[in-house]
């Protein structure tokens, strides 16, 4: 008999009620513009090598069509494998969203296979907003409850994520709270993802993303079935905390629940790098353009930074492809100083440019107390430049643009869209202004239908 007497049960039976008109219209507001920046992402990430080839994966282990659009081969699948590839690809050119107090990227493990299954179920656009702002909720306490110590070792968007798509699945399946405990319960047994990928420059981010969603969605179609899981997955003697932390916080997780809407705390990565790289990017902007600086005029840059920084960033200390430049804090600042941006084209450019290289040299990362103090909640920028003429320019960001205190505006959101979706021509101009509009207009669609697929083909 189900009795919602611990956190688990308190967060399952939470994500097995929420419905549309339980939820406030901003809140409903911010996660059109995160599903759009999301697509865009997926369309940006479609062409990369370790997309395609989960893509290719799906391919030989699915079926030849479905109801469900993968956004990387542009046809219909089944529900699992069109979110397996299309969470591979939102995650791949570091432009999805992330939330500071969880330390989690919450879009490419909720939208993903919620999109997927709305497809499959002819769910409505209103139905799919809620089950995504109930997968949002969900992964980010989790992830919050996990606490640093569990960053340190895992990545938390592979964790925390198969949840997050687990309870946003869960609520498309109108589970019941039972069934949504069991859900959660066996996504949190399948929850994986560690950070010795990036040492190798290796493809495993991309893995992480694409399992949570598909092991998420599992979880919750078993559940459906009466499937059962652990009932105290998160905070049990043997659950995840247990094995995956050592500061983990049970309060975290119904904190606020139905009150405080986290989802109106995500940020959106205005660079495309590690979120990690942003407020120090952010401040070396500021100090350059306070001062009329050009990158030859600095002969060095002090990141002064977070710990989580140095756990995730400091092992990439010479970095070969793309992808592992957008983990490179001296990569991010040389572009930041050369170009005044690190978008998707001046990571395109930046291996093996003597330039980026000379200037990522005169960059280091030190932990500062009151940097450190403030993460997660707040993600402080700092730096210390010294420039040729023997100046020292401290520069500092409290809010990297992005934050909820510094958003983008929907125009922003838009002119970012349209960058996404054109990258490398995954998609023409035309049809994502056409993407824009589907999404602005997901709160009357009475059905979920294919967002760049020709419904009629």
């Amino acid at each position: 008999m189900y009795s919602p007497t611990h956190p688990s049960a308190l967060l399952a039976e939470f994500a097995a009620a929420l419905r549309h008109d339980m939820i406030p219209d901003a809140v409903l507001r911010r996660t059109e513009d995160l599903m759009l920046d999301t697509l865009a992402s997926m369309l940006a990430g479609s062409s990369a090598r370790p997309v395609r080839t989960i893509a290719a994966y799906g391919d030989a282990m699915g079926p030849a069509s479905g109801p469900s659009e993968n956004l990387v081969s542009g046809r219909g699948t089944s529900p699992v494998f069109a979110a397996m590839a299309n969470a591979a690809a939102a995650h791949m050119v570091e432009q999805d969203d992330v939330h500071n107090g969880a330390v989690f990227h919450p879009a490419a493990v909720v939208f993903p296979p919620a999109i997927a299954v709305a497809q499959a179920l002819g769910r409505s656009g209103p139905e799919l907003l809620a089950a995504c702002v109930a997968g949002y909720e969900v992964g980010i306490r989790v992830g919050e409850f996990l606490g640093r110590s569990h960053y340190r070792i895992f990545h938390t968007t592979g964790t925390a994520g198969t949840l997050a798509a687990a309870a946003a699945v869960g609520n498309l399946l109108r589970l019941d709270s039972d069934q949504m405990l069991n859900a959660l319960g066996s996504a949190g047994t399948q929850a994986a993802g560690l950070w010795e990928f990036l040492k190798d420059a290796a493809d495993s981010k991309q893995l992480h993303t694409a399992r949570a969603s598909a092991n998420g969605l599992m979880a919750a179609w078993l559940a459906r079935d009466n499937f059962t899981g652990a009932r105290q997955i998160l905070e049990g003697a043997q659950g995840m905390a247990a094995g995956m932390s050592s500061d983990a916080d049970p309060a975290k997780l119904t904190d606020g629940l139905g009150t405080r809407w986290a989802v109106l705390e995500t940020s959106f990565k205005f660079h495309a790098s590690c979120r990690h790289t942003h407020p120090a990017a952010d401040a070396l902007l500021k100090a350059m353009q306070e001062n009329d600086l050009r990158a030859e005029d600095i002969v060095r840059v002090e990141t002064h930074v977070h710990q989580g920084a140095l756990d995730v960033l400091g092992p990439v200390v010479n970095p070969v492809t793309v992808h592992q430049s957008k983990f490179s804090m001296g990569t991010v600042l040389a572009l930041i100083a050369l170009h005044g941006r690190a978008g998707l084209a001046e990571f395109d450019a930046a291996p093996g440019n003597p330039e980026v290289a000379a200037f990522r040299e005169k960059v280091s990362m030190e932990l500062d107390p009151e940097v450190d103090s403030a993460y997660p909640l707040r993600w402080i920028g700092k730096v210390t430049v010294h420039t040729a003429d023997g100046r020292r320019i401290t520069a500092r960001v409290d809010e990297p643009k992005g934050d909820p205190g510094n958003t983008l505006s929907r125009r922003e959101i838009e002119d970012k869209a349209l960058r996404l979706g054109t990258y490398r021509n995954a998609a023409s101009e035309e049809a994502v202004l056409a993407l824009i509009q589907k999404v602005w207009q997901l709160a009357e669609a009475e059905r979920v239908s294919s967002f760049m697929m020709d419904d009629s083909a």
